[in-house]
């Protein structure tokens, strides 16, 4: 008598019949269709055993369901992207989601090259620089009038030229009397030392720091003897060709300020009334 041979779940006998052989025992097809086959997530019918599953982030498809949310076509073998829960083919994808490139117009395919910039995208061989026509691609480049240049070509043609050393300046720099400078290139006329970010001033066109200034045509002060610049909001007094710092206007004698009083010459000296009245 020959042994048994049955389901390990319905018990019946598995002689003649198909069935599959699991860790526990073997299941006859039925059987092991209702306890161990997935249910496709798209018609929500079991998969059986002789089906050709898929299988996508814990879900799991028929063949023939796994297909673009948009179109229908079959992505089975078919490269796909996931876009809010719904599987769509790569055409699909590029149409309702992917950019178009400035240039050519046409999409630009996931995982593809491409450059964006201020808001706009093209394919990386579509940005090129407007004067040479060749891709720009990682290297820097300079936007002109709705144009882009690479670094030569924008340095060689477009950038402007110091007024000092002709050399072309692409960034930084400064501006006096609407002429382009170096920093490096603007110094002062006397002591050569470099004016970006400095106090300065002019004679004859020409720009000098406070110090060369002071010293070479400031008007000197009859009490200090210093420069009187009139940098940072210094005011002074001036009276028959001599002047004075506000601080350096006092009484020659009891050293009261006299800005804004009256006061009386006495030879080199300036007397409060007090004081030449004691005379």
């Amino acid at each position: 008598m020959s042994e048994p041979f049955d389901c390990d779940s319905c018990k019946e006998s598995l002689y003649g019949r198909k069935y599959i052989q699991m860790e526990e025992g073997p299941y006859c097809i039925p059987c092991y269709d209702s306890l161990f086959a997935n249910t496709c997530d798209e018609c929500k019918e079991l998969i059986g055993h002789d089906c050709r599953e898929l299988y996508y982030e814990d879900r799991h498809y028929h063949e023939h369901c796994f297909r673009c949310f948009r179109c229908d076509h079959s992505l089975a073998d078919e490269p796909f992207t996931c876009q809010d829960e719904e599987l769509l083919c790569n055409d699909c994808y590029s149409n309702e989601f992917s950019s178009k490139c400035i240039s050519c117009e046409k999409t630009v395919m996931p995982g593809s090259r491409k450059l964006e910039y201020n808001g706009q995208t093209w394919h990386e061989h579509c940005f090129i620089c407007n004067s040479c026509q060749q891709p720009i691609g990682s290297r820097s480049f300079i936007p002109e009038n709705q144009n882009h240049y690479c670094m030569p070509c924008y340095e060689n043609k477009l950038a402007p030229r110091c007024t000092h050393c002709k050399k072309s300046l692409t960034k930084g720099g400064v501006t006096y009397r609407d002429e382009p400078w170096h920093k490096e290139c603007f110094v002062c006329t006397g002591c050569k030392t470099q004016l970006a970010g400095q106090q300065f001033t002019s004679q004859d066109e020409k720009p000098y720091c406070v110090k060369c200034f002071g010293n070479l045509y400031a008007k000197k002060c009859a009490g200090c003897t210093k420069p009187i610049t009139g940098f940072g909001g210094a005011k002074y007094v001036s009276f028959e060709e001599r002047h004075w710092h506000h601080s350096c206007f006092n009484c020659s004698r009891c050293s009261t300020s006299l800005v804004g009083k009256g006061f009386i010459p006495d030879n080199e000296d300036i007397l409060c009334r007090a004081c030449n009245s004691d005379l």
